[in-house]
């Protein structure tokens, strides 16, 4: 293909060559995405919940995990998502790659790279590699949840946060998405997070937190 043919194409596709908007393994996923979830599942179907994004300013995602607890596997991912197809199409693959021969051990999950997930989709546009971002930081909320949940607090991944709550190993960005999904108050925050219930001591940082992040985004 010469530089002629490139002339005017919107897209090229790293892995091909091809001139291109979505490959076909894209479009597949977004026509036909796998393990989407479009209505809540019940109480206790799954070990945790990962959300990311506001519907009010841009895209969401919403990713439901079970674990195996003898083997660390995940056996079932499912997702929710208002974004666009490429979003779609990434975390129905992401999904795939999760939950194939059996599922994979959380710590192998973990070091899937969003460059992982556009290798297996055949290339996405430059323009949209961050659409494949948006299922990892869900997913990694949902993981983060289940470590609290099964009481392996040592497991919290907080990479690029500050740790308040050391007992639990709550960071100011868990608080701030607590204030962001509506928490107001010291009592709502931990009614989410249990946050300072066991460190007193951060009780001051953490009231602070909250009257910082509701005066940010609330007034």
């Amino acid at each position: 293909m010469t530089t002629k043919d490139l002339q005017g194409a919107e897209v090229v596709n790293q892995h091909t060559g091809e001139k291109w908007v979505y490959s076909s393994t894209v479009k597949d996923h977004f026509f036909h995405p796998r393990n989407l979830l479009l209505e809540d599942p019940a109480e206790g179907e799954f070990d945790a919940i990962g959300l990311v994004g506001s519907a009010a300013c841009g895209d969401t995602m919403m990713i439901w995990l079970k674990v195996d607890h003898t083997t660390d596997q995940i056996t079932d991912l499912k997702w929710r998502t208002f974004g666009c197809g490429s979003a779609i199409a990434s975390t129905s693959m992401f999904s795939v790659m999760l939950t194939e021969n059996g599922g994979m051990k959380i710590d192998e999950a973990l070091k899937v790279r969003p460059q992982d997930i556009m290798t297996r989709l055949a290339g996405l546009p430059n323009r949209k590699i961050h659409c494949s971002v948006l299922a990892d930081k869900a997913f990694r909320k949902a993981v983060n949840e289940y470590f609290r949940a099964s009481g392996q607090h040592h497991r919290v991944q907080v990479d690029g946060a500050k740790v308040i709550d050391k007992r639990l190993n709550i960071t100011d960005k868990d608080i701030e998405e607590a204030v962001l999904e509506g928490a107001q108050t010291l009592e709502e925050v931990q009614q989410k997070l249990k946050v300072g219930v066991g460190d007193p001591e951060a009780l001051p940082e953490i009231e602070q937190l909250i009257r910082f992040y509701k005066e940010k985004y609330y007034g």
